[in-house]
């Protein structure tokens, strides 16, 4: 989920609203301690760079990452403290901006993504195989992949998504919130049915680069349709279980299945409005919710999803309510249906205005290992839900490609 551009929506402001209201007071065990320290945790979306450009800090300049970042889910700090070893940073650009404006964005994305590693050379390094993250994450610091998020990102050119491989993208979503003209989106009319047969030369072409191909935000029909053209392992970088919150977003259990035929991933998505059962509502009183409502652009959080159902949770004052164990319950949804080696973490931190409670910052991936042991989860069974199940699947994707060329 993102924001229009320029909206200035007020993400620390809303967040604000939230503190008190049943924080989780998880305690983490020395065990998980031990098993989240082992682990190479990977999240497989993070939108730090958008809130970048949202306050016109492109270059870095403005923004100390090694400091606390009251105004983002992200910093270095907090990555150290959550013992984040990868993270796929998002270079995303609103479907608004279509055309060449697209791609042209979608590059100044890509570069602040660079920049931000090339800044801070002690704490982050470009990761372009699975070996690089091992080696990266070995040598104490975060391993850095880029994700482009919204094949209008490409305008139609698979010369374009050349460059972007060539530059370092490894995974490319097929829609954001609109249909493009060869993908079908979840939140749009059906079109294509799927994909067009363009489409399926850009699922072809993304084996061959090496590219996972990215099935959040798309159709369950296009899911369907991708799995049935690609050769190589698929990822959702941010998606959850359609069976335990019945959102469009999520993945029905028909596709769970494929996904696992196809050593796939699916990575859980935290945003409660996303994962949230239907009983678990935050009820907010009269007063709180017309100061929510009441924030600039507060109309921007609906641009990408369903309006009617954003539009429900205004009339009622309410909104959906999430915490680390809604978060798990997804994991052991997933689990249950395609099997342990194809869940994974998919946060949206810093592209949606509120976290559940207990996973308010990046800090907070401890809380995850700590319910997954309470839940009585083995200590490999908790490390491949945090990274070794994303690495197997990457290196997959890698071999497949060399294959093909």
């Amino acid at each position: 989920m993102k924001r229009l551009a320029g909206i200035g929506f007020g993400l620390v402001a809303l967040g604000a609203l939230f503190v008190g209201m049943g924080q989780n007071t998880l305690e983490i065990s020395e065990e998980a301690e031990r098993i989240h320290e082992e682990a190479l945790v990977i999240d497989g979306h993070n939108d730090l760079p958008w809130q970048l450009r949202e306050i016109n800090d492109l270059s870095l300049t403005k923004t100390d990452l090694l400091k606390h970042q009251s105004k983002f889910h992200t910093d270095i700090p907090r990555l150290k403290k959550g013992g984040v070893g990868a993270q796929f940073w998002s270079a995303y650009v609103p479907v608004e901006l279509a055309g060449n404006v697209a791609v042209k964005t979608t590059y100044e994305q890509i570069s602040t993504i660079h920049r931000m590693v090339e800044k801070y050379p002690d704490h982050f390094e470009l990761a372009l195989t699975a070996a690089d993250i091992r080696r990266i994450r070995g040598q104490g610091k975060i391993a850095s992949l880029i994700g482009v998020e919204g094949g209008h990102s490409i305008n139609n050119s698979l010369d374009t998504l050349r460059d972007f491989a060539a530059k370092g993208v490894r995974y490319m979503t097929l829609t954001h919130s609109a249909n493009t003209p060869w993908a079908d989106a979840c939140t749009d009319k059906e079109k294509n049915g799927g994909l067009s047969q363009f489409g399926e030369e850009v699922v072809r072409e993304m084996n061959q680069l090496g590219m996972f191909v990215d099935i959040s935000h798309v159709s369950a029909k296009t899911m369907r349709h991708v799995l049935r053209v690609t050769k190589a392992p698929v990822m959702a970088s941010h998606s959850s279980a359609y069976a335990v919150k019945k959102h469009v977003r999520n993945v029905p259990d028909d596709v769970l299945k494929l996904v696992a035929e196809n050593g796939g991933v699916i990575m859980v998505n935290f945003f409660p409005a996303f994962i949230g059962r239907d009983e678990r509502k935050l009820e907010l009183a009269h007063g709180r919710s017309a100061e929510l409502m009441s924030l600039p652009g507060f109309v921007g959080m609906v641009h990408d999803h369903d309006q009617e159902m954003w539009n429900g949770f205004l009339d009622q004052g309410s909104f959906p309510r999430a915490d680390v164990g809604t978060v798990v319950d997804h994991l052991d949804h997933i689990v249950q249906v395609a099997g342990i080696d194809h869940a994974g973490l998919g946060s949206d931190f810093d592209g949606v205005p509120y976290m559940p409670e207990g996973l308010e910052d990046v800090s907070k991936y401890p809380h995850i290992t700590e319910e997954l042991l309470r839940r009585g989860y083995s200590a490999t069974d908790i490390k491949k839900i945090l990274g070794e199940n994303l690495l197997r699947a990457f290196e997959r994707v890698t071999a497949i490609a060399e294959s093909l060329n």
